[in-house]
């Protein structure tokens, strides 16, 4: 065996099994910690950009779903009180399901617009539109 063969043989050892799940999009899982009587959400403006949403529209679900006061402050969302991980990752994945990814093909590629009072999700790959039916 030449000495490339062996070098491919150890590259090919060393490359992951499992490099990714092979969806394109995959929903964000907020990162923080509790300080005090406040949870802190550090990358939350990261998470509004991958869902391609304003902040101020997913820091209003988020009030509103956990009940309680917060605000922006640079990439940081700050609530008001003591709230698990687990809980504000479910409230996230429930904002995807509502305002993110398009009920028909399942994709995110959609915009949210406004149409005579009516807030409507419209998908970019498929082309449909949906009336979002949860207020804010």
């Amino acid at each position: 065996m030449s000495d490339y063969e062996k070098l491919l043989e150890r590259g090919i050892k060393k490359v992951p099994k499992n490099i990714s799940s092979g969806e394109r999009f995959e929903i964000p899982v907020a990162k923080g910690f509790i300080e005090k009587k406040k949870t802190i959400v550090s990358n939350f403006k990261e998470i509004a950009e991958k869902f391609r949403r304003e902040p101020k529209h997913l820091l209003k679900f988020l009030q509103r779903e956990l009940a309680t006061p917060g605000s922006v402050e640079g990439s940081r969302l700050i609530l008001g009180r003591k709230i698990s991980s687990v809980i504000i990752n479910q409230k996230i994945q429930k904002y995807a399901k509502e305002f993110v990814i398009c009920p028909g093909c399942s994709r995110p590629d959609t915009k949210m617009i406004r149409e005579n009072r009516v807030l409507i999700l419209k998908c970019q790959a498929c082309g449909a539109k949906y009336p979002i039916k949860a207020k804010i």
